[in-house]
Order: structure tokens, then C-alpha cells, then sequence
């Protein structure tokens, strides 16, 4: 593993906080708390801690030595001076006298100690470091230290590495038991640079920030040259399984992936879940392996990754190409037995719990799929990502594990105590879901205009949001501001189309709802326009509706799980305008295939309804338009634009606004929505 250490990065570190009234002390540890993590192979997702020992001023003048630890919700690749809170350690010290602590005293008697109250909740490990007399102390969750010690004779192994240089602690959950038998482990041998937590990871020590930083990386490499070692004694880590001579593409298989494991919540409701897909050759080999059934069920590399991906994956068949029918009716049977095996697991172990516990959501948080891959899945799109880090990170620590010899995790029994463990629970935080969490939305014409504001409300009420648009570059700057993706998608062309749609279920791994909104304006006197001006017309403002909500369909079946379909039909589907049929004909004709869609699919779970708006700037109705439709009303563009019942001009944000609502009604369907200030002639019923 590489030295990230740089003495001029250091002293800027040092020089730029110093500048915000932060210590030397606390500046160099943010930096290398940054360095340890921003490297994967040591740190992923809110895993370690570190910690430095100084002298801070209290509110009351009093100069206090403190323990400025990692806290809670801060994560070590990007954290400043606030995510380590100080702790007076002086009170902190008193605490290993005691025999024994409970999680709630332990909290609550760090909490009373902060120098500053609105700080987070300092680490569930800040005994351990306090218990420990180093100034600078680095804990990472390291691959090679966990595929090392991941052993029936992990111990053994670390003793063979790292000789007395480190201490040897065995697994004992985080806290004050976890921070007391280190505490021992140290005193029996003070001369030892760190210690190896078996099954948990490593921690190092020093007397400056730099040499806890440095004895971490030389420790974490002596482990990578011991396991490099033992691979070169095996050909094959994995031996492979055979499988189906022609795979089933991912975007075929996400979505019936994401179907299946959608929770049911009754009267058509789903709580659905975002996939993540990861490949490559070492993940094919692990999927593939003859033995990927017995080893991914043993348990978590380590143990805190149990809260975010459970305690196993759900394994399902390979997923043959021609096949898909088959292989659903499979996943819904893997499905049910994995729901029916951690019911099982929470009941046995609950039984012994107090006080009682409340089972979590039972589906799965990885799927591996022989022949293709693994799936992290989650309540957003960055939830799946953080799974599918750490399933990532499971392949690659057991590898090389098997490589060395036979992975161990810990005990079921204790893998339920972490999973239940609310300290560890605290960590996912419990703010309340948005309205459309864990929806994934389609925006066709995305990248301005109205497209641009429904794909921005919508990422506002928590969806997923691909923003599709003729023009990928304008598409690129929506996306880039509500964190969706933007794909290039002309709805004139079907292969551009079915293109599109493949990209959002690769993505997302399905798809919930569809904004149907690309369209363009055309004019002209109906009696004499030329047939091709109105066939173009047609083409974007009817069949390209028709193109994007067949391929939006085919997701829904595939899903099983429903879906919303929303149309932009404009006034004009209802009320015409003087010479604007080329633009009103497809449009009206675009308002009954929604009402068909609505016909046709509703027993399929599928939502049909439209928004008939009217008059707003955007790039479809523009500066030059507008004045030519306010001349040809005979009125002024001020009284063209505002030219309802209310006198208000309407504004994209509100056509969005109305598009979100008609996707929260779950019970409304074939329903048009006017947004247009009011204009009697285009109201319906």
C-alpha cells in the first residue's frame, strides 16, 4: 500500500486551518485522517475512526486536555476539524476502574463531556482510544488485516505476520468491553505500535500524526505481501460452476431483479428498492464459484457492514438468455426462501434479545447473479452504491482469504447483535423518506424548459431522475444539479429510444415513472400546410410519446410492481388555436393514447394521466412564438401570457409541481390536469 505522507501537504494543512483558529494537533489530524480515508483498501462508508490527544480552551477560558475523536455521520475522506468532536478525556480515564458499562451510560457519559453540546456523538470506540495512552490513534477496517484474521486461525496468522509488534485482541462488539480488553492487551506487552482486532480490523498508535499514519500503511502492507504470497500458491481461488452458454443482458435482468424484491405493501403500494451493478473478472469468479453459496453465507468481512448489506446475499440463478420468463419465476422463489431465512435468523436470536427487538426489512441488500454480476441495492441511488462498495469489497477480502486459507466471520448470534445493535443503527440516521424515495423517474426533454423543472421537482420529493434530452449537453448540466443521469434520447428515432431505456435500467435497474414531455411547435393554417410539416409534427408529438411509454411499459411488466405514465399534452389537446394545428392535431391525439394506456393497463398496475398546460416560457414556447401567438390573438404579450381567468402568468415550476402531484395520487388515473391560470374554453367535464 502507498505512503500518501507529504511534508507540504501537512504544513498547508496546518497553515490553513491554523487560519480558522484550529490547532496544529487537530489540523494534522484531519489530514491524515483524509489519507487513511480516501484509500478504499482501508476505509469504506463511515468505517474507522482515529483520534488525537491535546489541549483545548473551554467556553469558560479553562484549558483542557481533551480527545478530539471521530463522531458520528462524518465520514474520514472528507472530514474537517467539526466531525471530531473533543471529549474531556480527564473524566473519560476514570471510566476503566468500572467493571462494566451499558451502551446508554457510555453514550450519554461522552455526551456530558463534549466541550461543545451541539457536537455529534463522538465514536462507539472512543474508550478504546482514550483507555490508550498514544497521542495519535488511526483505526481502519483494512482489507488485507480482515482477510488475514477472517480465519479459523486468524491469530495465528497475524502472529506470524506482524510478530509482537502488534497486539492481538479477539472479537469483542465495540464499546466499553471492546476499549477494556485492548486496554489489557497493551499493558501486557506497552512496547507494540498497534493492534489487530480479530475479525474487526487494525488500530496503530504514535506520538505524531504522522508515525500512527505511516506504521498503519507499513502494518497493512506486511499483510497484502503475506496474502500476495498465498496466492501465488493457488491457480484458482474460486473453482467454477458451469454455466449458461449465452447470458441474459443487465438491463433484462435488472428490472425483474428490482420487481421481486419490491415489498408489497398492499393496494398496489410497493416499497422498492435502487440497484447498483458492479463486473469484473474477480466478481465473475466469486459469482460463478462452485462454492459461492456456502462461502457468502458465512457472515460480513466485518462486522458494522452488517447494518448496510446484512448478515448474506441473496443467490439467484444464472439468467439465460431467451430465458427471462424462467429465471423470473426463479428469483421470486430465492426471494421467498432468503425472506423466510432471516425471518427465521431475528426470531432465533430475538428470542434471546433484551430488551426485544423490531425485525427490519427482511429483502436482501446484495444480489449476486452467476454469469453477470452483483447488485448493492438500496433506498437511493447512493445507497446501492455504498452496498455494492462493500459487496465489492466482500469479494475481494475473501479471496484472498480463501486464497490463504477458509474464511470465518463472526458468529450469527453476534452478527445479530451488531445488526440490532441501535449504536450501529444510529449510524443510517432515521429522517423520514420523501413522498417519491426510491422511485426512479424518466424526463423525456429534460435538459430546459418545463423537462428541466419536472426533473428538478421531482429529484426535490427524493426520485431518482434520468433527464433525457436531444441535446445531451444540456440534459449533462440538469443532471449534474439533482445528482440524476442524463442520456441522449431523440423520441423520433426507436432504436434511440430503446437505447435510453436500457441506460436507466442498467442504471437504476428499472424504472417507476415516465414524464413524457419532449415536444416541439408548429404552425400553420390547417388547409394549407404542407403534409410533411404535419407528419414531422406527428412524429415528436404523438409516436414519440408512443415510443417512450411501450419502452417504459416493458419495464413495468418486467418489474411487476406497476407503473405511472404522465403525459404533456398542452390546451391545445382540448381548446385550438388559430393556426396552430400542426401542433394541436398530435397533441389531442396524444391526450386519448393516454386515456388508452389508462384503458389498456390498469389492471396491470399502471397509471395513465396527462397535464394540459398552457402558456409557459420555455423552449418550446419562445420569445418570437409567444409574440406571434399574441398577435395573431390580437392582444399584447403581457395579456397573451396572462391571459387567464386569474391574470397570472403560469411558470414551468408549476406544470412541475402538478406532474409531481399526479404521481403521488396512487388512486388517479386517465385524469387530465389543467395548469393554465384558468381558461373556460380548455377546462374538461
Amino acid at each position: 500500500m502507498k505512503n500518501q505522507w507529504s511534508d507540504k501537504a501537512a504544513n498547508e494543512a496546518v497553515k490553513r486551518y491554523g487560519a480558522l483558529g484550529v490547532n496544529a494537533d487537530l489540523a494534522l489530524r484531519v489530514h491524515t485522517t483524509r489519507l487513511l480515508g480516501q484509500e478504499p483498501k482501508l476505509v469504506l462508508h463511515g468505517g474507522g475512526n482515529t483520534s488525537v490527544k491535546t489541549r483545548l480552551q473551554a467556553k469558560d477560558g479553562e484549558v483542557v486536555e481533551v480527545l478530539c475523536v471521530k463522531g458520528s455521520g462524518w465520514d474520514m475522506g472528507d472530514i474537517e476539524p467539526a466531525g471530531l468532536p473533543a471529549v474531556r478525556l480527564a473524566p473519560l480515564l476514570k471510566l476503566a476502574k468500572l467493571k462494566s458499562l451499558s451502551d446508554e451510560e457510555m453514550v450519554n457519559f461522552q455526551r456530558i463531556n463534549l466541550l461543545d453540546a451541539s457536537s455529534p456523538n463522538p465514536s462507539v470506540e472512543t474508550l478504546l482510544h482514550a483507555f490508550l495512552p498514544h497521542k495519535y490513534i488511526d483505526h481502519s477496517h483494512a482489507n488485507a488485516i480482515l482477510s488475514l484474521t477472517d480465519q479459523p486461525d486468524g491469530a495465528d496468522h497475524a502472529q506470524a505476520v506482524f510478530g509482537q509488534r502488534l497486539g492481538l485482541v479477539p472479537f469483542i462488539k465495540p464499546g466499553f468491553d471492546l476499549a477494556k480488553k485492548a486496554k489489557q492487551v497493551f499493558e501486557a506487552n506497552p512496547k507494540v505500535q498497534g493492534l489487530v482486532l480479530l475479525k474487526h480490523g487494525l488500530f496503530t498508535f504514535g506520538d505524531t500524526a504522522r508515525q500512527a499514519y505511516e506504521r498503519h500503511i507499513k502494518f497493512v502492507s506486511m499483510a497484502e505481501r503475506y496474502l500476495a504470497q498465498a496466492r501465488k500458491k493457488r491457480v484458482r481461488v474460486f473453482m467454477p460452476a458451469r454455466q449458461p452458454r449465452s447470458i441474459a443482458p443487465l438491463a433484462e435482468v435488472a428490472p425483474i431483479l428490482r420487481g421481486r424484491v419490491a415489498l408489497n405493501l398492499g393496494n398496489g403500494a410497493y416499497r422498492r428498492m435502487v440497484l447498483d451493478f458492479r463486473t469484473g473478472p474477480e466478481i465473475l469468479a466469486y459469482v460463478n464459484g462452485r462454492d459461492v453459496a456456502r462461502i457468502s453465507s458465512a457472515g460480513t468481512v466485518t462486522p458494522d457492514h452488517v447494518i448496510r448489506i446484512k448478515g448474506w446475499p441473496l443467490i439467484v440463478p444464472a439468467p439465460e438468455a431467451g430465458k427471462l420468463q424462467e429465471f423470473a419465476a426463479e428469483v421470486e422463489k430465492a426471494v421467498e426462501r432468503y425472506v423466510a431465512g432471516y425471518t427465521a435468523y431475528f426470531e432465533k436470536h430475538n428470542a434471546k434479545a433484551n430488551p426485544k427487538k423490531k425485525m427490519l426489512d427482511p429483502m436482501p441488500r446484495v444480489i449476486l447473479v452467476p454469469g453477470l454480476g452483483l447488485f448493492g441495492l438500496g433506498a437511493s441511488k447512493k445507497d446501492a452504491r455504498v452496498a455494492a462498495d462493500l459487496a465489492e469489497t466482500t469479494v475481494a477480502v475473501v479471496a484472498d482469504a480463501t486464497a490463504l486459507g477458509r474464511f470465518e466471520s463472526i458468529p450469527k448470534a453476534k452478527l445479530f447483535d451488531m445488526e440490532y445493535w441501535s449504536l450501529e443503527q444510529a449510524k443510517l440516521g432515521k429522517e423520514a423518506e420523501k413522498a417519491l424515495a426510491r422511485q426512479v423517474v424518466a424526463v423525456t426533454g429534460g435538459g430546459s424548459g418545463i423537462g428541466a423543472a419536472v426533473a428538478q421537482a421531482f429529484a426535490k420529493e427524493g426520485a431518482e431522475v434520468a433527464v433525457l434530452d436531444l441535446n445531451l449537453e444540456a440534459a449533462c448540466l440538469v443532471a449534474k444539479g439533482i445528482k440524476g443521469l442524463a442520456v441522449a434520447c431523440d423520441v423520433t428515432d426507436p432504436d434511440s429510444v430503446k437505447a435510453a431505456f436500457l441506460r436507466i435500467a442498467e442504471t437504476y435497474g428499472g424504472v417507476d415513472i415516465v414524464v413524457s414531455n419532449a415536444g416541439a411547435a408548429w404552425q400553420g393554417k390547417i388547409g394549407t400546410v404542407d403534409e410533411s410539416l404535419l407528419r414531422k409534427s406527428f412524429e415528436l408529438n404523438f409516436w414519440g410519446h408512443q415510443r417512450v411509454s411501450q419502452a417504459a411499459l416493458h419495464q413495468f411488466k418486467a418489474q411487476g410492481s406497476g407503473g405511472c405514465l404522465l403525459f404533456n399534452t398542452s390546451k391545445q389537446a382540448v381548446n385550438p388555436g388559430k393556426d396552430f394545428g400542426p401542433y394541436g392535431l398530435p397533441k389531442a391525439a396524444t391526450l386519448f393514447l393516454m386515456k388508452q394506456y389508462a384503458l389498456d393497463h390498469g389492471r396491470d398496475g399502471v397509471r395513465a394521466n396527462a397535464v394540459n398546460a398552457d402558456r409557459i416560457r420555455s423552449g418550446l414556447l419562445t420569445e418570437s412564438m409567444i409574440a406571434s401567438r399574441a398577435k395573431a390573438r390580437g392582444v399584447t404579450v403581457a395579456d397573451y401570457m396572462a391571459g387567464n381567468l386569474l391574470g397570472r402568468e403560469v411558470e414551468a415550476k408549476d406544470v412541475a409541481q402538478a406532474f409531481v402531484d399526479l404521481a403521488n395520487a396512487s388512486k388517479t388515473t386517465a385524469c387530465v390536469v389543467t395548469v393554465d391560470g384558468g381558461n373556460i374554453e380548455a377546462s374538461l367535464r
